[in-house]
Parts: structure tokens; C-alpha cells; sequence
């Protein structure tokens, strides 16, 4: 398994060198006159962690069954992001997780900087708490050490003390634990590699913080301080408990809800201090088939508190703000956002762009031919729709209002195969081209409750007498989606019928290609993905 983890990470690793700094045309936070305009990242980046390292910050969240996992992001300026990196670019255990595990993988990491490295630690609900760790967070992070062995484990986050003393603080997942909204706080070894069988609770927040989770540990001023959402991911509040000592008692107290705002939540996030004494708070929103954004909220003290975003009524409970000004960083940076829109001109798959499990190497292939290919590969005898099917080729959806557009082409070499440009999620959509009796045929296809085994349906077909189409899809407020097609990439014309894209398993909805066949021969059609262009 070593050498498998080791050869996919260089090919991440050789992916960075290809990366161009991107300017999306869909979302930029940076409003070019020294303030912000939250979220900072409007895409599913859920569960924020951030560390700050000389005047460096780096970025990871969770990804569940995506893969490859725990994206790495990168800023100067805590507004201005970049995807540099994977830190895992396959799931383990490998049998467990080269199939679709919705809601399964990983969930909310942490990331930490200590004796000259990098450590993540990051629950698998299902396994245990791992961790891995690297020297350079662009380039290869080490295989998943597991920490600690146990169903609903989740959450977990590190400090080193100190006196020398490594604790791991962690939280329950009632689905596998049969506990929750509880804490507790373990010893480890000193290389932080193995837990000890001496966990304390901190808090019971059944009563008065229902649902209290994803807890962050950090030491301030003589204090312990555990940050903690409370009150459930769309509803809920930030609840800080401080202790003089790392056992407790802990005092608690509310510092930041969604008030008067729409900014529903505030979830889960991570304390950052600038190279200039500023201190910030990000934190998630969950905005439906959108997934969870990220928020970037500025803090101060008061009385060894935290104060987080602007008490806007004087009742001593902050609310997250729209528009800041810029973290003082002491430079100015250039404005720069993940990738979205892709040329397909690197001999790399650009790293916007995951599967819905781990991939192998024939679903397909970075050509220097200025486009990706994906190969038809056999459906699963018992696949109803697409849920159980792995080898989808996605990416997050980068704004709340946007327009992809796409140029294929379809090597159909038997019948029944079929590619399509797919808004995937409970609920998916896309527009099928599909070989049937030596004639290609475009309809859309719709499934509604694809986690529930529904069957999909589909429009009227339109048989088409080339290979090379142009596939377009208007995503407006509400995730209200609208399919077009174009033969010439100039007159577009409506396909189907409008679709509600939803999230997935708690994850958001995401755009991307598919390529399928009935069936198991020694060969198979191919779909060339030549580009994608997103804008307003």
C-alpha cells in the first residue's frame, strides 16, 4: 500500500507544478479596495481548519467519500485562496472506499504546526481517528497513522503543552457511538501517534448546548480553551469553554450566532492570529445544495473571551459580518481563488476535480493533447442510477449563480454507451449523449432520492449526426438548474426541463462529467472533455 500511496502522491505533487494562480469569473471575495465580501470561499469546503506558519496559511477540510481527500489550500492574506494539494489521494482501507461511502470518510480534520512539520488529524467515523503529517504541505504528507481505534469518533484536535503533555480533545458521533454532544479530552504519546486509555469528560451539552461538536483546542494567557459549535450544523451558535486547568471545570459561554443575519449556523471553524496580532475566526455555512461555505469573521478579546464578528445589538453575542475590511497582513497580495474553469491543456487533471470514490487509473487520462479523456466503464450489475457508481469526474460548485459551459467529444465505439454533463447530488441531472443502434441520441436524464434506489427518467431524445457537442447549464439562486446544447458552441437550445440541484450527503451538489456502458468487453468508447468554462 506504501508504494500504491507513495506513486499517487507524487503524481499530486507533479499536478502543483501545473497549477496556475486562477481568478474565478464567479466568485471573488477580495473586492480590490482593501475590504472583503464574505463567504471567502463560496464553494463546499466544509469543516474549516487554518494554521498560520511565518506569513503562510494553510487551509484543510473535510471531504468525505471525495477523493482525493483532505484538499490543501493555501493564503497570504486569510481572504485570497488557492488549491495547492491533496493530503490524502486515497481513502483507506482501499477495498472499503474504492466504491462510494455517502457520508462515510473523512470528516472535520485538523490541522497543526509543530516541531518543524505539519500534522493532520482526521476521523474516519467508522474506523478511528488517524493521523498523517509532512515536512512541506505542497508535496507528499506521510500514510494515515490510526490514533485512536472506535466507531464514532470524530473532530479531533491536538495541543501540545507546555510541560510536554500531548492532548487529543474529540467529540462523538451518536450514529456509530451511541453518544453524542459530549467531549472528552485523551493524553497521547510524545510523537502524538498513539492515544492513552484516560479520557476526561469536559462537557455534557445535552442540557443547555444540544449537539455541541467539532471542538478546537487551543492555550491562551494561562487558559485552555476548547471552541465548539453547538446547537446543530444549519441552527446552532459557537460556544466557547475556558478552564485554567486542561480537565476543567470549563466555563462556557455564547460569542457567536446568526442574530439578525442570514447567515445561518455559524458552524464549526478555526482561530488564526495574524503575523501582526490580529486574530480572525472562519467558520462554515450551510447553504443547502451549495454545501458549506466558508466565512471569515474578525475577533478580539475581552476579559480573556473571545469576541467573534460585530455585536450588532448590544447583547453580548456577535453576528457574522458581509463586508470587512482585509486582515492586516502587513502586504498586499494579488487576488487569487481555486480553479473552476478548466482548459485541459496540462498533462495533469487539474486539482478542482475529484471522484465520488478512489479512482483507477482506467477511468481515465490527462492527455498533452489539450483535453481529458474518460473511458465508458461498465455500471455495476445492480446500479439503479449513479449513487453507486464511482468513476464521476467533479468538482464543487464555485458560486451561488453561474453558467458552465462544456465541449465534448464521444468516441462511441458500442452500443449502450453513454456520456453525459451531470449536476450530481440526492437528486442529479444531466444531459446524456448516448449511442443506441448505431445512431447518437441527447435527452436529460433526472433522478430524484438517488440514495433511495429511485430509478432515473428522461425527456424526449434528439438524435444528433456528430460526435462533438457543446453542453451548457445555468445555475441561478436556489440552485435552480437549465440544460442547453449547441452543435456550433454559438446557438444554444434548451433541453429538458428546469431541475432543483440538492445536496448530497453532506456534502454539496457538484458539476461534472460521466462516462458509462452495459455491459463488460475488452474495449470501450471514450468521452475527450476539450474544456469547461464557468461564468456569471
Amino acid at each position: 500500500m506504501r508504494t500504491i500511496l507513495i506513486i499517487i502522491s507524487l503524481f499530486s505533487v507533479f499536478s502543483l507544478s501545473a497549477q496556475e494562480k486562477t481568478v474565478s469569473k464567479v466568485w471573488v471575495s477580495d473586492n480590490g479596495d482593501g475590504t472583503y465580501t464574505n463567504p471567502i470561499l463560496h464553494s463546499d469546503f466544509s469543516d474549516p481548519d487554518v494554521v498560520r506558519v511565518g506569513d503562510d496559511y494553510f487551509m484543510t477540510t473535510s471531504s468525505f467519500t471525495c477523493s482525493p481527500s483532505l484538499p490543501i489550500l493555501h493564503s497570504k492574506d486569510l481572504v485570497n485562496w488557492e488549491l495547492i494539494n491533496y493530503a490524502l489521494p486515497k481513502q483507506i482501507p482501499l477495498d472499503v472506499f474504492d466504491i462510494p461511502q455517502h457520508g462515510k470518510g473523512v470528516w472535520a480534520p485538523c490541522i497543526r504546526y509543530h516541531n518543524d512539520a505539519f500534522y493532520i488529524y482526521y476521523p474516519d467515523p467508522d474506523f478511528g481517528i488517524y493521523m498523517i503529517k509532512t515536512k512541506d504541505p505542497k508535496s507528499a504528507w506521510s500514510e494515515p497513522v490510526l490514533v485512536k481505534e472506535g466507531k464514532g469518533l470524530i473532530d479531533p484536535t491536538p495541543l501540545w503543552d507546555d510541560d510536554g503533555t500531548v492532548y487529543l480533545a474529540y467529540a462523538f458521533a451518536g450514529s456509530r457511538a451511541g453518544i453524542k454532544s459530549l467531549l472528552v479530552i485523551v493524553t497521547m504519546n510524545e510523537d502524538g501517534t498513539k492515544t492513552n486509555d484516560d479520557e476526561v469528560m469536559i462537557i455534557d451539552g445535552h442540557k443547555d448546548e444540544s449537539t455541541i461538536e467539532g471542538p478546537k483546542f487551543y492555550k491562551r494567557n494561562g487558559y485552555y480553551y476548547i471552541f465548539a459549535p453547538a446547537g446543530g450544523v444549519s441552527t446552532g451558535w459557537q460556544t466557547i469553554l475556558r478552564s485554567k486547568t486542561v480537565y476543567g471545570p470549563y466555563e462556557k459561554k455564547k460569542v457567536l450566532h446568526r442574530g439578525n443575519t442570514t447567515i445561518n449556523g455559524p458552524h464549526q471553524g478555526a482561530w488564526v492570529t495574524t503575523q501582526t496580532g490580529e486574530d480572525w475566526f472562519f467558520h462554515f455555512q450551510d447553504k443547502d445544495a451549495y454545501g458549506r461555505i466558508v466565512h471569515l469573521q474578525p475577533m478580539t478579546w475581552e476579559n480573556n473571551w473571545p469576541v467573534m464578528g460585530v455585536d450588532q445589538n448590544n447583547d453580548g453575542i456577535g453576528e457574522p459580518i458581509s463586508t470587512y475590511k482585509k486582515p492586516n497582513v502587513s502586504k498586499t497580495y494579488p487576488i487569487v481563488t481555486p480553479p473552476d474553469s478548466d482548459e485541459f491543456n496540462d498533462p495533469r487533471l487539474g486539482l478542482q476535480w475529484q471522484w465520488q470514490a478512489n479512482p483507477e487509473v482506467y477511468y481515465g487520462f490527462p492527455t498533452a493533447m489539450g483535453h481529458f479523456t474518460m473511458y465508458c466503464r461498465p455500471k455495476p450489475e445492480d446500479a439503479v442510477n449513479l449513487h453507486s457508481i464511482s468513476n464521476l469526474l467533479l468538482q464543487k460548485f464555485p458560486a451561488e449563480e453561474f453558467t458552465a459551459t462544456t465541449k465534448m467529444t464521444f468516441n462511441s465505439r458500442h452500443d449502450n454507451e453513454e456520456v453525459g454533463f451531470l449536476i450530481m447530488g440526492l437528486d442529479y441531472s444531466y444531459i446524456r449523449l448516448k449511442k443506441e443502434v448505431g445512431n447518437l441520441y441527447l435527452s436529460q436524464v433526472i433522478c430524484e432520492d438517488a440514495n433511495k434506489n429511485k430509478a432515473e427518467t428522461e425527456s424526449d431524445k434528439i438524435k444528433i449526426d456528430t460526435n462533438t457537442v457543446y453542453l451548457q447549464v445555468k445555475v441561478s439562486k436556489g440552485g435552480i438548474c437549465e440544460f442547453f446544447y449547441s452543435l456550433d458552441n454559438k446557438k444554444f437550445k434548451s433541453i429538458g426541463k428546469a431541475f432543483k440541484a440538492r445536496e448530497g450527503r453532506w456534502i454539496g451538489s457538484k458539476i461534472g462529467f460521466l462516462a458509462l456502458r452495459k455491459g463488460i468487453i475488452n474495449d470501450a468508447g471514450s468521452l475527450d472533455i476539450d474544456w469547461i468554462r464557468f461564468r456569471r
